[in-house]
């Protein structure tokens, strides 16, 4: 089975992130949730991108490589939103990644340099989410999948942001299962 590294959204390791770690668990695959922030988790986005500008991005991408200093190479990088920015850097730079899974995010490869050609990498978001159609996050998940030799850009029906998070109201049962449906998919492949 895969190891896999999931990093969670601004609102923190909520019950929801750990939901989806434990269902990918339960296929038989190492899932390692590490807490960027700390055991802080809020109540609504806008409280976890404000506590997000209190740290600093860069201290999150800090704490995201810390997270697997001693883990093996061999790993998938899962983030999402937030944490697409540590998994990403990580896939891109770290040798030894085997494949990359984004949810509602995605930044340009060009902020870590390029996509290494041997890591596959699939991105899901909801086709209305106006974070993602708004802030540079379709372009840039458009962008990588013409970049990269294995890439797929997966567009559900609705306009949540964290879709995927069952302990958030954002959450979308369908759009969610289809998700972790093809997530379970990617990592039979690794």
């Amino acid at each position: 089975m895969t190891e896999v590294v999931l990093f969670h959204h601004a609102q923190g390791l909520t019950p929801g992130v750990t939901a989806f770690a434990d269902a990918l668990r339960t296929e038989g695959h190492t899932v390692h949730t590490p807490d960027l922030y700390e055991g802080r988790t809020f109540d609504t986005l806008d409280g976890g991108l404000a506590h997000l500008e209190q740290i600093g991005v860069d201290k999150i991408l800090d704490r995201g490589v810390l997270a697997v200093a001693d883990s093996p190479a061999e790993l998938v990088y899962i983030g999402f939103s937030l944490g697409v920015l540590p998994a990403q850097k990580l896939a891109q730079t770290r040798p030894g990644a085997r494949g990359a899974v984004f949810a509602h995010s995605c930044v340009p490869s060009s902020c870590f340099g390029t996509w290494p050609s041997q890591v596959p990498v699939r991105i899901h978001a909801m086709e209305e989410d106006r974070l993602f159609t708004t802030e540079g996050d379709a372009d840039a998940a458009r962008a990588l999948v013409d970049e990269a030799p294995d890439a797929e850009l997966f567009l559900y029906p609705g306009d949540q942001h964290l879709f995927v998070d069952s302990s958030l109201p954002a959450h979308d049962a369908e759009a969610a299962a289809l998700m972790l449906d093809r997530t379970l998919t990617f990592l039979r492949s690794r």
